[in-house]
């Protein structure tokens, strides 16, 4: 009797120390949730955040009257304006950026403010229309207002 306990408790221990294992590797590689600040109308911004979402990204989307305040409230610049403006793991993420910019982001770690591509290029994340894709450049934006080409497409 004393050893089939033994024998459940261990089998038990192992059961734990496996799923929980699993449990932590889960966590530790899941992304970190991102919101995207957005006009409630905006058609391109919901295609963005769903591709966000089908690259790993848990997103809360959160509708505003002035997405312009936000931007202002981040310290976006003009120029590197876009539709709607997000904030991951302390970085903002302006307008159509590629998810796969964000992650690289996320794992180089750089010392800027976050990513923007101005304006709403056609083919970016969000705003496919058809066989048309615009070249556009993925902008890494420091805190002084400086900007450098992070990637092209």
């Amino acid at each position: 009797m004393i050893k089939n306990k033994i024998v459940i408790g261990i089998i038990l221990s192992v059961f734990i120390s496996a799923f929980g294992g699993l449990f932590l590797m889960q966590s530790v590689n899941a992304e970190p949730q991102m919101t995207v600040y957005k006009s409630a109308t905006c058609g391109c911004c919901n295609k963005w955040i769903k591709h966000m979402e089908d690259n790993g990204f848990d997103v809360k989307a959160v509708d505003v009257l002035d997405v312009n305040h936000v931007k202002q409230q981040y310290g976006l610049s003009y120029e590197h304006a876009s539709c709607h403006t997000a904030v991951v793991d302390g970085y903002v993420i302006e307008g159509h950026v590629p998810a796969l910019d964000v992650k690289r982001l996320l794992s180089e770690k750089p010392d800027v403010l976050g990513l923007s591509v101005p304006g709403m290029p056609v083919g970016s994340p969000g705003m496919e229309m058809g066989d048309r894709v615009d070249h556009y450049s993925v902008i890494a934006m420091d805190k002084d207002g400086n900007a450098k080409v992070f990637n092209q497409y």
